[in-house]
C-alpha cells in the first residue's frame, strides 16, 4: 500500500489503513450532533482576522481552519474544532496542519488531505480525535448518483437543504446539510463547512471571522497567494455566494444566527449581516457556550 485508505471493520468501525500497515481507528460523528450549545466563533484566514481580539473571547468555542491555526498558536488558544478539505493546503501547509490537529480538540479532514499530511506529517494521523470529512453524495465506497437525481431525491429529507434545477447540474450542487455524519457541502470555501458543522454541533450562534472573500487581499499568513493559489474570484458567484444564499433563506432563523465580523467582505450584509465587537458582545450576553463531553465522539 503506497496511499492512506479509508477501511471500515466488521463491527462497521471506520478507520485508516496506513501505509506501514497501522490500523488507526477513527472517531465518529454521530455522538457529537447537538452536543453544544450557544455562540461560536468560526476563525478564516481573511486578514481581517488580524483586527479581531480572540483572547476577549476566549471562554468562547472556536473552529479553526487551513491556516488560520497560526492564529491560535500566536494567541496561546486551542481550538474547539480544526478543519482541512484542501489537499492543496495538506501539501503546502503541512505543519499548520499537524499543529491543527495538535492543538485541537477535534479535529476533521477530507481522505485527500489525509493522504498528503501522511506524506509530511505521519504522526499526524496517529491523532485520537480524528473525523473524516465527506462531501454530500461524494461518499468514500458509495455510488455517486448524478447531481440533478440526487438533489431531486434530497427534497424531502430532513437531513439536507438542497436547491433542485432541471436545467442546471452546478444548481443541484447547492445545499446545507444539518447532519455532518452523512457529509457536508463543500461550497468551494471551507468557511460554509463550518458553518454546517457549527449547526450540526448545536451552536445557535455563529460568528464569521476573517471571511473576506477577497482573493486581492490574499491570507493574512499568504497575502501574496504565493504558498496557495486562490480559486476564490472563479468560484465566488457560481458556488460561494448561491450557498450562502440558501443558508440566509432557508437555515437561518431566530435558532439559529449567522453574522460577519468582517466589514469589507464580499458576503452582502443582507445576507449575512455584519456587526461590530460591541454588537457581538449584545449578542452573547449572558450566554455560555457547552462545549461537547471528553468522551463525546470517541471511536467505539
Amino acid at each position: 500500500m503506497t496511499a492512506v485508505a479509508l477501511e471500515v471493520t466488521s463491527s462497521g468501525e471506520r478507520g485508516l489503513r496506513l501505509p506501514d500497515g497501522q490500523y488507526r481507528p477513527l472517531s465518529a460523528w454521530e455522538p457529537l450532533r447537538n452536543s453544544c450549545s450557544g455562540p461560536v466563533f468560526i476563525i478564516a484566514s481573511g486578514p481581517s482576522v488580524a483586527e479581531f481580539p480572540m483572547q476577549r473571547y476566549d471562554s468562547v468555542p472556536m473552529i479553526a481552519m487551513n491556516g488560520s491555526i497560526a492564529c491560535f498558536e500566536a494567541a496561546g488558544l486551542r481550538p474547539l474544532f480544526y478543519l482541512c478539505d484542501d489537499a492543496g493546503v495538506a501539501e503546502k501547509k503541512s505543519a499548520a496542519l499537524a499543529s491543527g490537529i495538535r492543538l485541537a480538540r477535534w479535529s476533521a479532514l477530507n481522505l485527500e488531505s489525509m493522504q498528503r499530511l501522511y506524506e509530511k506529517e505521519p504522526q499526524s494521523l496517529e491523532a485520537d480525535s480524528l473525523l473524516l470529512m465527506e462531501r454530500v453524495n461524494r461518499w468514500i465506497g458509495v455510488r455517486r448518483r448524478s447531481d440533478r437525481s440526487f438533489a431531486w431525491s434530497a427534497r424531502r429529507d430532513p437531513d439536507f437543504v438542497m436547491r433542485w434545477s432541471l436545467l442546471s447540474q452546478t444548481a443541484n450542487r447547492i445545499g446545507f446539510s444539518r447532519n455532518y455524519a452523512r457529509g457536508y457541502f463543500n461550497a468551494r470555501t471551507i468557511a460554509y463547512a463550518a458553518v454546517q458543522l457549527a449547526y450540526f454541533l448545536g451552536f445557535d450562534k455563529v460568528f464569521l471571522v476573517g471571511v473576506d472573500m477577497n482573493s486581492a487581499l490574499g491570507q493574512f499568513y499568504d497575502p501574496a497567494g504565493a504558498q496557495v493559489k486562490s480559486r476564490l474570484d472563479g468560484d465566488f458567484g457560481d458556488h460561494i455566494l448561491p450557498h450562502f444564499d440558501i443558508l440566509a433563506r432557508r437555515v437561518i432563523d431566530p435558532g439559529f444566527q449567522v453574522f460577519n465580523l468582517s466589514r469589507d467582505s464580499r458576503l452582502p450584509a443582507e445576507m449575512i449581516p455584519k456587526v461590530s465587537l460591541e454588537q457581538v458582545d449584545d449578542l452573547i450576553g449572558s450566554a455560555v457556550s457547552q462545549p461537547l463531553a471528553p468522551e463525546v465522539g470517541k471511536s467505539v
